[in-house]
């Protein structure tokens, strides 16, 4: 695995100057309005006054950032060090207090010993991740009795299609997980996919939603709500167009599939 997550982290560690620079990020918009969430993390977790918040694979740290403004207690992690000192930065630069620690999330108990309100992860945090029972009852570990986890996250069936396709939905990467990581080398970002760079490998698991619900309840906590979504908060594919409500969506499907989905759970 140190081979897979060591090639990771130099593509990550690239990643933080690219979506950095040159406003990929709406890096200019957040400075004036620190909010990067979603109505459905929103609606989903309401009001996070004085609660504890544990953000997991934070990248560098706008949505953390965005909770604390919110008045969470937050305390986020990457893997990236570039990611977490781009964080501590923005943290000082917008005087908006959170605490950012830098590790894999599978040594994170060795260096965070606490229990926390809300345990938060979101948007493309799972493929990067090699086991997820594992996973699964780290955050099971960090949630406090009484506490809750919420993931919103990229729905794997939509991660099955060809995305260079631009005409129609063709399977081309597995669904269910094959034990080997799926290996890329191209350049680009989902956030600029026209950025060139040096670290362009990367390694990645496919998870299927069983898989991931199954070790959540296996962990030890219990699914409160379920859902599914029509749209995404990222272009996905080359065959989807954004909304007026800022959710990106098939440009002409011939049946909704869903793209996204999101898990409460309690302890």
């Amino acid at each position: 695995m140190d081979k897979y997550f060591d090639t990771n982290l130099k593509h990550w560690n690239e990643l933080v100057d690219v979506h950095t620079d040159k406003n990929r990020y709406n890096l200019d918009d957040f400075m004036k309005n620190p909010n990067s969430l979603h109505s459905v993390e929103l609606d989903a977790l309401g009001d996070v006054q004085d609660k504890t918040l544990l953000h997991l694979q934070c990248h560098f740290g706008m949505d953390s950032l965005s909770w604390a403004k919110l008045g969470a207690k937050v305390t986020a992690m990457d893997f990236s060090d570039k990611g977490i000192e781009f964080a501590t930065f923005l943290s000082e630069k917008l005087m908006i207090p959170a605490r950012f620690i830098c590790s894999n999330i599978y040594d994170l108990p060795d260096v965070l010993d606490e229990k926390f309100d809300i345990v938060y992860t979101s948007y493309g945090a799972l493929y990067w991740l090699p086991d997820i029972p594992t996973w699964a009852k780290i955050v099971s570990n960090f949630v406090k009795e009484g506490g809750i986890f919420f993931i919103a996250e990229f729905h794997p069936f939509s991660g099955v299609f060809d995305d260079d396709n631009k005409i129609d939905l063709i399977v081309r990467y597995p669904y269910f997980d094959i034990g080997e990581p799926m290996y890329f080398d191209e350049d680009g970002s989902y956030a600029d996919p026209s950025a060139k760079l040096r670290n362009t490998e990367t390694y990645g698991w496919s998870h299927s939603l069983s898989m991931i619900i199954n070790s959540l309840i296996d962990s030890g906590l219990t699914i409160q709500r379920f859902d599914e979504f029509p749209f995404s908060v990222d272009c996905l594919s080359q065959q989807m167009v954004k909304s007026k409500d800022g959710f990106y969506r098939l440009s002409e499907p011939v049946q909704e599939i869903p793209l996204m989905f999101s898990i409460k759970a309690t302890k």
